[in-house]
């Protein structure tokens, strides 16, 4: 593909030879002569001297070397796009396998996929344009949207409700019971009834291995456009806000509510009935025990500022030296004092 014609595609500003057929897209430090590579983040510039990358994606055109450019507003957004250009994952044929089951109440809409040893249980509605992976299970009674993709071994439990152009990874569990148990007297655990459901809204993606579990009463829910990455644990009654980004290793316990546009990096614990609200960014390996003010950014555990959060880091590594120099201070102070005790003893 001419590199004219990624420039239209994209709406890019083209600096340099439109004529350039480009292969594929490639890292900045891997491309080679015919391949096209972005810069989205100032900080990997200086690694442009040094790509062999026939073009880049850039906010700004590239001046002094031999490399193209197509200037975007976004690079990192128009590098997605291209790369749906050059690649598009294969989707299975539509079609029901032979080797699935279907129970007879269920309703399947038009153009469905449906592969061996996957299971749609009795009074499932699922929409058009239907891919079940095999070994994907949907319990009795859910209802799901159009468009509708679900690797291998995803489940969607009973009663559970899933809206359109949801997508769940290899392993996904929505609606799986909440963890709740009620303390008998002798100590002993007894199971309370989840007898909630899980709602996923619209344009939803959970990657492999998660799981959202369903509310003992009430639902929990997952709203639109939410981005949540594997190996992440939601619990019962939570609700995640629209377009939140969740990365992995994330556990939310129950009844977290997360506003609009939250962003939670890797390995972040909340300890639930709290509310993070709109905008927060919450750094790695932060623990929530409270709620999270509108806008704000924060790191620690317990998590506070991060700008605070950052210049207790770095106090926290001088701490050795702070220790040794307040006891060698301790020790001066001490003989002072001794000394002074003296010279009034001797005026005495």
């Amino acid at each position: 593909m001419r590199l004219r014609e990624i420039a239209e595609a994209l709406g890019c500003q083209l600096e340099g030879d439109g004529e350039l057929e480009i292969t594929g897209l490639a890292p900045i430090e891997q491309a080679g002569p015919s391949e096209l590579t972005f810069l989205a983040n100032p900080k990997y510039s200086p690694k442009v001297k040094s790509t062999r990358a026939g073009a880049i994606l850039v906010a700004e055109a590239v001046r002094g070397l031999p490399i193209a450019s197509l200037v975007s507003s976004n690079p990192y957004l128009d590098f997605a796009r291209a790369l749906e250009l050059f690649y598009q994952p294969p989707r299975p044929t539509p079609g029901i396998s032979p080797l699935a089951s279907l129970a007879p109440t269920a309703e399947i809409g038009e153009g469905a996929s449906i592969g061996a040893f996957a299971v749609v249980g009795e009074r499932v509605k699922i929409g058009r344009n239907t891919v079940l992976h095999p070994h994907a299970v949907i319990y009795e009674g859910a209802t799901i949207g159009d468009d509708f993709y679900a690797h291998s071994h995803a489940v969607v439990r009973e009663f559970c409700r899933i809206g359109n152009r949801v997508v769940l990874g290899n392993g996904v569990v929505v609606g799986g019971d909440g963890y709740g148990f009620a303390h008998r007297s002798d100590g002993s655990h007894y199971k309370i009834p989840q007898s909630g459901v899980t709602v996923i809204e619209d344009d939803v993606e959970i990657q492999s291995l998660t799981s959202v579990d369903r509310a003992t009463i009430g639902e929990s829910r997952v709203k639109r456009g939410a981005k949540i990455d594997s190996l992440v644990q939601i619990g019962h009654a939570c609700v995640v806000g629209e377009d939140n980004i969740i990365c992995s290793q994330v556990g939310l316990a129950g009844s977290t509510v997360l506003g609009r546009n939250v962003v939670l990096t890797g390995q972040v614990g909340v300890s639930g009935h709290l509310t993070i609200h709109d905008n927060a960014v919450v750094y790695a390996q932060s623990g929530i025990g409270g709620d999270v003010k509108e806008g704000s950014v924060v790191s620690g555990s317990p998590a506070f500022d991060a700008r605070e959060w950052l210049r207790a880091v770095t106090a926290f590594q001088k701490l050795p030296d702070l220790v040794k120099t307040v006891r060698d201070l301790r020790k001066k102070v001490e003989h002072l004092e001794s000394m002074n005790r003296g010279d009034s003893e001797s005026h005495a």
